[in-house]
């Protein structure tokens, strides 16, 4: 079904390869397309509980294709919109997964490679990796991926990196908050391996709420609207099956039957 993507499921985990290492999984119209549809698809599927994505060949993603890049620029300013628009439905996809993602980062992750670390919920990358929001050198800006990697590094570093384009390494992306888990290489898939038992152990509806309480309270002041908002939140979750099954296994000392 997929020409730039390899996707395997085990036991209710879904790696997707971004396979172009020829390009270094660099974007071009059909890999936004076919991540996008991944994204999907694995949100929909009730078998899978956990979505790592990861790149083969030397390098996570370079980012966008320039060849791609380039066949847009041309493009009628409608067109050039519309391609955009494309690749920032691919992002808040992935975003907006109710599933726990993780970026599984080796080698380099440039431009919209950052991005997609960004756009993950976890993030965990070899020592070897090596990161840059490279835009501005090439006469262009970090647009659509800017939302969440502001998100995930701050205004402050965001204004460093943005302008200069600057490399930088694993160490410092953990330091900056890009990634979460920083490891040697043979360790990344063991280092994964850890956090997937962790996030099996939770409700997977609970899983979907926290990430979109994550959405609703970031950046926002701690008024009577956000609240009043996580009250109503915490109630109507209480009352559902789910929540009635982890309550009873603490209680009742077992795992909880989150799938079946």
């Amino acid at each position: 079904m997929y020409t730039s993507l390899e996707i395997e499921t085990r036991d209710r985990v879904a790696t997707v390869w971004m396979n172009r290492p020829d390009t270094h999984n660099a974007f071009d119209e059909t890999l936004i397309r076919e991540l996008t549809a991944a994204f999907e698809s694995i949100a929909k599927d009730p078998a899978v509980r956990v979505m790592v994505l990861a790149g083969r060949g030397k390098s996570f993603s370079a980012g966008a294709d320039l060849n791609w890049m380039k066949r847009a620029a041309q493009a009628s300013a409608e067109d050039n919109r519309r391609e955009a628009r494309t690749l920032s439905k691919m992002f808040d996809t992935l975003h907006r997964l109710p599933k726990p993602t993780i970026a599984r980062v080796h080698g380099a992750a440039l431009g919209g490679g950052v991005g997609l670390t960004a756009a993950c919920d976890i993030a965990v990358a070899s020592t070897r990796a090596s990161f840059a929001t490279t835009e501005v050198r090439l006469g262009i800006i970090p647009a659509v991926i800017g939302p969440y990697v502001v998100a995930a590094i701050g205004r402050r570093a965001a204004q460093r990196y943005f302008l200069t384009a600057e490399r930088f390494d694993a160490a410092e992306a953990h330091r900056l908050g890009l990634v979460n888990l920083v490891c040697e290489e043979p360790a990344l898939d063991a280092t994964i391996a850890g956090l997937v038992e962790a996030l099996l152990a939770g409700g997977p509806n609970a899983q979907a709420a926290a990430k979109d309480l994550i959405d609703h309270v970031a950046a926002r002041p701690i008024d009577d609207a956000v609240r009043e908002d996580t009250a109503q939140r915490i109630a109507v979750v209480r009352a559902t099956p789910e929540a009635k099954e982890g309550i009873g296994a603490f209680l009742e000392k077992r795992k909880p039957r989150w799938d079946g």
